[in-house]
């Protein structure tokens, strides 16, 4: 074991930058065992930790730390599987920096333990030597259906499964895994490797998952629980629905949402030579917002051969995106238009995207939030030229669902109005994630999948 600095993190590899920004290859290439078990000393083990009390998912961190350390991953892993269904996702998109590692009391006089690179090399050891998460010894009779197979139906499914319930996915896409497939990038989350595997791994407690099949359509909830034989249901189906500004110029052509380019690009494989798939491969990409969908879309644009500019009103402080997703942007090659706004999408004769107009802002006063809103400048408008735009400006629910569904409460937003264990405003039905809070986090979503699935067991023992 090397001689390790306590107050500094154990180095991570990663892909040089000039390299990686012509690939959809993984940017992080993670930590060898004897890297991770050398991060893994720097962990005070502390007694009343507070990095768990940051997680959403409430990971024993420093039981499972201290297996790392003694270099039993496996049981590093079955402590992680514990309260994780998908841990190699989690050590990879999860914004570990304002969670576990935030509250981490080795940060405060150092850099905060690499909880989230350590969660990641556990399950990918666990899941490159065949070990699998422990499911139920027997099932108890109770069927239930869960609605989306994201980090919020795939974290319920599996909690459920573990009691021995018998659940069933229903996922409107023909592959299972939500966000994690058509949402985030390759070259953040490898789908075959990391999320089919973590899918399987959800599978293997029982789960079973039914594809092609779009509630409110396809069937209604309703339907699933008078018909089926479901006796509860969580509605995990995301917020799938894009949001524009309203600008004009936005109807033209070689302007997407950022869902639909990534979901082009992700789940129908736009970015591999071979596949026949219809995506803008522009030359010149203008991405709205500040976002971490933002930054996927802008880095994704950027590997398909474009000079990427993302314009953003407010800056580089109120960027909404992880600290770690724009250095690597930046270091990239993308392009930061900050304190600037768009205010109408360019067209040319064939009504085509030739540009964007935008107007430089400074920001104002603090709200009641303590946020400082952006001001226009007056005379400060001026054109960045362009042959794609990208909106990445938030997503509410599809409607769908709650509109087919009777007795189902939403709010102004059209989120499903859900107490903090998931029960919904209509008997026996639950939910959770984004289509309840509007589009967050992966792990926020998997917190909400675990508490409505102890919501689900805590309604079953009451009946």
């Amino acid at each position: 074991m090397a001689n390790v600095d306590v107050l500094v993190r154990v180095p991570v590899s990663e892909q040089d930058p000039l390299v990686r920004a012509k690939n959809f290859d993984e940017v992080c290439l993670g930590y060898s065992k004897e890297e991770a078990m050398d991060e893994a000393t720097r962990c005070l083990n502390c007694k009343n930790a507070q990095c768990v009390k940051g997680c959403p998912v409430s990971i024993n961190i420093p039981a499972f730390i201290e297996q790392v350390k003694d270099g039993n991953i496996e049981k590093a892993y079955s402590i992680i599987s514990e309260s994780s269904a998908l841990p190699a996702v989690c050590g990879r998109v999860c914004p570990q920096e304002s969670q576990c590692e935030g509250k981490c009391i080795r940060g405060i006089k150092g850099e905060p333990v690499s909880i989230g690179k350590l969660e990641r090399f556990t399950a990918d050891w666990a899941r490159e030597n065949g070990i699998k998460p422990q499911g139920a010894e027997e099932k108890n009779g109770h069927k239930v259906a869960v609605v989306g197979s994201g980090p919020a139906g795939l974290t319920c499914a599996g909690d459920l499964a573990k009691l021995g319930y018998d659940v069933t996915i229903f996922e409107a896409l023909h592959e299972a895994g939500g966000v994690l497939v058509y949402g985030i990038p390759e070259f953040r989350l490898p789908k075959t490797k990391v999320v089919a595997a973590e899918v399987e791994n959800v599978k293997s407690l029982g789960v079973k998952i039914e594809t092609n099949v779009i509630i409110g359509k396809t069937i209604t909830i309703d339907k699933l629980m008078e018909e089926e034989g479901f006796e509860a249901v969580f509605i995990g189906s995301g917020a799938g629905l894009p949001r524009f500004m309203g600008i004009p110029g936005e109807q033209a052509n070689g302007v997407f949402s950022a869902n639909e380019f990534l979901t082009r690009n992700n789940l129908m494989k736009a970015y591999q030579e071979g596949y026949d798939t219809p995506i803008s491969r522009g030359k010149k990409v203008v991405v709205v917002g500040g976002g971490n969908v933002a930054m996927d879309a802008a880095r994704t644009a950027l590997r398909l051969g474009a000079e990427v500019h993302v314009v953003y009103r407010r800056g580089e402080a109120e960027l909404p995106a992880r600290a770690e997703e724009v250095h690597h942007a930046k270091e990239e090659g993308v392009i930061f238009d900050l304190l600037q706004n768009p205010t109408e999408i360019l067209v040319d004769e064939n009504g085509w995207v030739s540009g964007i107009k935008v107007i430089k802002m400074e920001l104002g006063e603090p709200d009641e939030s303590g946020r400082r809103s952006p001001v226009e400048i007056p005379g400060s408008e001026y054109e960045i030229e362009a042959d794609t735009v990208i909106m990445s400006l938030g997503t509410s629910p599809n409607p769908l669902i709650s509109s087919t569904t009777k007795g189902i409460e939403t709010n102004r937003r059209g989120c499903i109005v859900a107490e903090e264990n998931g029960a919904t405003t209509k008997t026996a039905v639950y939910a959770g994630g984004d289509a309840v809070t509007g589009a967050a986090t992966v792990i926020l979503a998997m917190g909400a999948g675990k508490a409505a699935a102890a919501g689900i067991h805590e309604y079953f023992m009451n009946k």
